[in-house]
């Protein structure tokens, strides 16, 4: 045979086998009612008699769903015919169903696809049934009360992003909580924050099962967080999803003490001023004072929660300190530290004072008494452990002549252990009997420091003098004396 010939042959039946393939697979009817599922007496039926039959042949038609491959949605079918909306319609000449329940010899059974060829449309029910996101639309003829698929439809609902961000207000570092588990229909979540200016400074990615996240700004302002959903077919959401946060400005501390080089400042009091702190949008309701040494140990503390914030604090020990300062505003931020808030300052002591002795004096030579008063300067050389005092004035004998009045001066360095102090000098004296001369004196002093606040100090000795070239048994002397340093 030519190759001519059989080539010819094979497209015929090529053409012809799909002629019946495309035949076998939609099948034409003209007619409807022979083979009816469930008939219907008397005249047209209505709705509520067609949900009747549904409910009595629930069985068959479950029988006929499964046979259909459609088993999955036969209790969606059954539940929401109950309360579904029958169309008046028509099964139109040319239109197609893809399946069809009818009965057959009392046997339940479900064709392949139909096609209506008849002369006329027909009267039918229309009923849509949805499930998940799927809507399907069933026609029952109304003559036989078959059932009928007649099309499918894929209907995906548009996401609907829903975000909530709490709390409202915060400080920063505090956690703020982004919540999208409310959002709808959605595959994939996102959340993008931008600060005042428009500025993107986070985003995150979320996912259904994922819908929430906790981040932290670590900048004061107002953020907004928006938020957007991507539907199941990709789809962006197009409702409005967003909220705000603001971050609260943290306060400003600021300290000033009344000096930075404190000299003579032991025993009077420091002044630290905060009253310069602030708060850019609330209030300073409460301020930290910290004194620390030059070891970096707490001196000591004070909490002011008045203004103007002000705090006297009086040290007793010279040296090295810092005072540092933290504000607190009326949403609990806390200042940070800064150059303003912490200041370093020197302090010292008082080491000149002026000095104001007296007390009685006794004079060898029938041990007459007298009463001395001087006045001079006392020196801390190394404060607590050396001093030095010179002090001068006179003495008036408590009786007549042969004593008469005395200048006498006095030149003492002192050894301190505490409270107690020992003093060697030299000191000098005129003569305080008619017949005697002037002249110098050792000394020794042996005393107690009574108070010292560091600004003034009282001192109570007793004080004894040797003659030096001359007689000791006529010229030595002993003193009790009170002096007063101011």
């Amino acid at each position: 045979m030519p190759k001519r010939m059989i080539f010819a042959v094979l497209s015929v039946l090529i053409f012809l086998a799909m002629g019946l393939e495309a035949t076998a697979q939609v099948k034409k009817i003209k007619s409807i009612g022979q083979f009816t599922f469930a008939r219907v007496r008397g005249q047209i039926p209505t709705p509520e008699v067609m949900k009747m039959l549904a409910d009595r042949y629930a069985g068959d038609i479950k029988y006929g769903f499964d046979q259909a491959g459609y088993g999955d949605i036969y209790l969606s079918f059954i539940e929401q015919l109950k309360s579904a909306k029958f169309e008046d319609t028509t099964w139109k000449i040319g239109d197609t169903v893809k399946w069809m329940l009818f009965r057959s010899k009392g046997k339940v059974k479900v064709s392949g696809p139909l096609e209506w060829a008849g002369k006329k449309p027909v009267e039918v029910f229309a009923i849509k049934v949805t499930k998940e996101f799927k809507t399907y639309t069933f026609i029952i003829p109304k003559p036989c009360g078959n059932i009928a698929l007649k099309e499918e439809v894929e209907e995906i609902p548009p996401a609907v992003c829903n975000l909530k961000v709490s709390p409202a207000k915060v400080n920063i570092g505090d956690p703020i909580t982004v919540d999208m588990s409310a959002t709808k229909y959605a595959r994939s979540m996102k959340v993008e924050i931008f600060d005042k200016q428009g500025n993107k400074v986070a985003s995150k990615e979320l996912t259904p099962e994922a819908a929430r996240w906790q981040t932290k700004l670590d900048k004061p302002g107002e953020y907004v967080f928006k938020g957007s959903a991507l539907d199941l077919a990709g789809k962006p959401s197009t409702n409005l999803c967003e909220g705000k946060v603001y971050v609260n400005y943290p306060p400003k501390a600021v300290v000033v003490p009344n000096c930075l080089n404190c000299r003579e400042y032991v025993g009077r009091p420091l002044t630290f001023d905060a009253s310069g702190s602030a708060d850019p949008d609330g209030e300073v309701t409460r301020v930290v004072f910290e004194l620390v040494d030059a070891g970096g140990q707490a001196v000591d503390s004070f909490t002011d929660t008045e203004r103007p914030f002000i705090w006297k604090k009086t040290l007793y020990k010279e040296g090295n300190y810092v005072i540092s300062v933290t504000a607190f505003d009326n949403d609990g931020a806390i200042s940070s530290p800064s150059a303003e808030s912490r200041k370093s300052l020197k302090v010292t002591r008082r080491t000149f004072f002026i000095a104001a002795e007296a007390g009685p004096m006794l004079a060898k030579g029938s041990y007459t008494g007298f009463v001395f008063a001087r006045v001079g300067m006392n020196l801390w050389l190394n404060p607590d452990k050396t001093s030095l005092v010179f002090t001068s004035g006179s003495a008036m004998p408590v009786k007549g002549s042969p004593w008469k009045p005395v200048i006498t001066a006095n030149l003492v360095g002192n050894l301190h252990f505490g409270p107690v102090f020992t003093g060697l000098g030299l000191g000098f004296m005129t003569a305080e009997r008619t017949g005697r001369k002037d002249g110098v004196d050792a000394l020794a002093q042996l005393g107690v420091i009574l108070s010292n606040n560091y600004l003034t100090m009282w001192q109570l000795y007793f004080e004894f003098r040797v003659p030096l070239g001359r007689t000791f048994e006529d010229h030595h002397k002993m003193a009790l004396g009170l002096r007063y340093n101011f």
